[in-house]
């Protein structure tokens, strides 16, 4: 089995869209609930939109990621202006289902950045780990608890850091 980072980044104006496919959604994620390490969408600054959906899952294969990237009801709706596929290289172990309390004062943020590699532990940190393409390095990704994004880019050790809220996803 192998983990993958999908990172479906909503096309302008989307939003009516995916409330519309949000319940399709769930139930394509529920065939998935023992293979996702995380999930949930990024969000507009003031955490009122979706800006995009985000999904770490294990998987047998490529062709297993290509099924649950391109069938999945966002994607196949229109939703997506892109959507991003890496292998991903878990540091943590864990999933975000271990962080199932919040912090007071912490929000939860998606922290993407293309530097180099490097060692982090905190225990604000719920997944962190590597980007790959193939076997080719290409970044690194983090779901942190942090005050705010300049934090979490602080926290994740990343001056050149694209920095998202987000919030775990799942049925409400």
């Amino acid at each position: 089995m192998t983990q993958y980072f999908v990172y479906g980044r909503d096309r302008a104006g989307a939003g009516d869209l995916k409330a519309q496919l949000t319940e399709e959604h769930w139930a394509f994620m529920d065939g998935y609930a023992e293979e996702l390490i995380a999930r949930g969408p990024t969000l507009t600054e003031d955490r009122e939109e979706s800006t995009g959906s985000l999904h770490i899952v294990e998987l047998p294969d490529d062709e297993a990621l290509k099924i649950f990237a391109y069938d999945e009801p966002y994607y196949v709706g229109g939703a997506f202006d892109t959507v991003e596929l890496y292998r991903f290289h878990n540091h943590t172990g864990r999933t975000m289902w271990e962080f199932t309390t919040a912090v007071e004062g912490l929000g939860r943020y998606l922290v993407l950045t293309k530097d180099g590699p490097r060692p982090l532990t905190s225990d604000h940190l719920i997944v962190y780990g590597d980007l790959l393409d193939g076997d080719v390095y290409v970044g690194r990704a983090a779901l942190v608890e942090a005050p705010d994004a300049a934090a979490a880019a602080v926290l994740v050790q990343a001056s050149d850091a694209e920095v998202h809220p987000w919030e775990f996803g799942g049925r409400r």
